[in-house]
């Protein structure tokens, strides 16, 4: 099983090979940029690696894989429209450095081209159940998008609700590249199933601890503000448990610091977290997510392979969750 590092490296040696130089210039410079901005490029890897567990010829995967990731920055694209950001792993965003059109029309080319990237697969036989995986996944990080937008205007969001859009527009992607690349690699049914599982769950369990994190996390190791979901009145898990939680004088209190724009968002911030501190709301998040994760890995041991091989996965699984190993 090939290690992470030259998985990311083999990719990267792909999508540098794969750059869009066609003209007119206005349309793919900025698709270009956006695949430039980096990151650890986790869903192509996991991609990669599901191939790897039932094939050594990981090349064959690489045309999905890099479609893969051309959608997931697609989807990136146009959120950040959507969502009005300025800033891309600390690069400004294609609409901020372009401009809106541009961000939508670069958009909606790259989810052509991630299809055309899927038909330059090798076995042809495999392509349209491919697609199909793919087109499920693809719609529904589109529905989780709009359930997110919806939660933004609703007060009576509940728990399955939040944890429903955080599977669709989180870890179905996950869980589909993990599942695509099993099938690539010549897997059975039944284990590339037990591979989107471990996917889907994984990605769930991940954004919780993203949530986590955002209230409770070191700065230093987080990468970014602490305290930023609360500042932007985001309804996430630790907010609705703690509404779940609370007495009247408790979710009264959150309710309305998380309706306003404070002045002082350290304040803001302090207060919600005494709430949270009070309700014991950090150790539910962690004993669901650890449930998520449990879940996960049940899956990936039911999966027909030497437990050799699984090992770089279950290893990288620990390390994206902060896990010692």
């Amino acid at each position: 099983m090939q290690q992470v590092a030259e998985l990311q490296s083999l990719f990267k040696t792909y999508l540098d090979e794969n750059q869009f130089h066609q003209k007119p210039e206005g349309l793919y410079e900025p698709i270009n940029y956006i695949l430039s901005l980096g990151g650890k490029r986790i869903r192509p890897v996991l991609l990669l690696m599901g191939c790897n567990l039932f094939n050594d010829n990981i090349a064959q995967a690489l045309p999905a894989s890099f479609a893969i990731e051309i959608f997931h920055n697609f989807s990136l694209l146009h959120d950040d429209i959507m969502d009005e950001a300025p800033l891309r792993r600390g690069k400004p965003t294609v609409h901020i450095k372009y401009n809106q059109n541009t961000g939508i029309l670069s958009g909606d080319v790259m989810l052509v081209y991630a299809y055309e990237f899927f038909l330059q697969l090798d076995d042809k036989l495999k392509i349209p159940t491919i697609i199909k995986t793919f087109n499920k996944v693809a719609i529904e990080v589109c529905e989780g998008q709009q359930y997110d937008m919806d939660f933004e205007t609703r007060n009576d969001v509940t728990i399955d609700e939040y944890i429903k859009m955080i599977e669709l527009k989180t870890s179905v992607l996950i869980a589909g590249g993990l599942k695509i690349g099993a099938i690539i690699g010549g897997s059975s049914e039944e284990d590339a199933n037990h591979l989107y599982e471990f996917g889907r769950n994984i990605g769930i369990a991940f954004q919780l601890q993203d949530d986590i994190l955002d209230t409770f996390g070191d700065p230093e190791k987080f990468g970014k503000k602490v305290g930023g979901d609360i500042v932007q009145n985001k309804k996430t898990f630790l907010v609705l448990k703690a509404l779940e939680l609370g007495n009247d004088e408790q979710c009264a209190k959150l309710s309305a610091l998380m309706s306003i724009d404070s002045e002082d968002e350290n304040v803001k911030i302090e207060a919600v977290k005494s709430i949270f501190n009070e309700l014991q709301i950090r150790e539910a998040a962690e004993q669901l997510m650890e449930s998520y994760l449990e879940l996960a890995f049940d899956h990936l041991s039911a999966v027909n392979v030497v437990e050799e091989k699984k090992e770089v996965l279950i290893k990288l699984s620990n390390e994206l969750m902060g896990r010692e190993v």
